[in-house]
């Protein structure tokens, strides 16, 4: 009984996730416009959903602890490139792309640099060296 619960908590967890922002994505695409999108804020998101997925790869904890933040981080990609569509240059978004593509390599070259980063995300006010 206990892990067909486990289980549902842990699909629905999914479900939710996969459906938390097509509400956003349908709305920026019927408008064609990315107006009251942040992007310094959807950066902060994909940055800290990043670190985080990297960290629990990193780690070896088990893919369904931490199964929806790709799907988080492709929808809030979508979202990058459609305020980067709508502003009229899609190439713009390249860089941001190859940084959060190169990160994803970056943070596992040390233990400290995966460690610091995690740290940072969570206690962003404290500064540690």
């Amino acid at each position: 009984m206990e892990a067909a619960l486990l289980g549902l908590c842990n699909w629905s967890t999914l479900g939710v996730c996969a459906a938390l922002k097509l509400p956003q994505i349908s709305a920026v695409l019927a408008a064609r416009s990315a107006r009251g999108l942040s992007l310094p804020s959807l950066l902060l998101e994909l940055a800290g959903f990043l670190v985080f997925l990297r960290y629990q790869c990193y780690y070896g904890y088990p893919p369904l602890t931490y199964l929806e933040y790709p799907i988080l981080i492709a929808q809030d990609v979508i979202l990058l490139l459609c305020i980067f569509h709508f502003n009229g240059n899609v190439k713009q978004a390249t860089p941001y792309i190859a940084v959060l593509v190169s990160s994803w390599f970056v943070l596992a070259l040390q233990k400290w640099i995966i460690d610091l980063a995690m740290e940072n995300r969570f206690n962003p006010g404290r500064q540690s060296l």
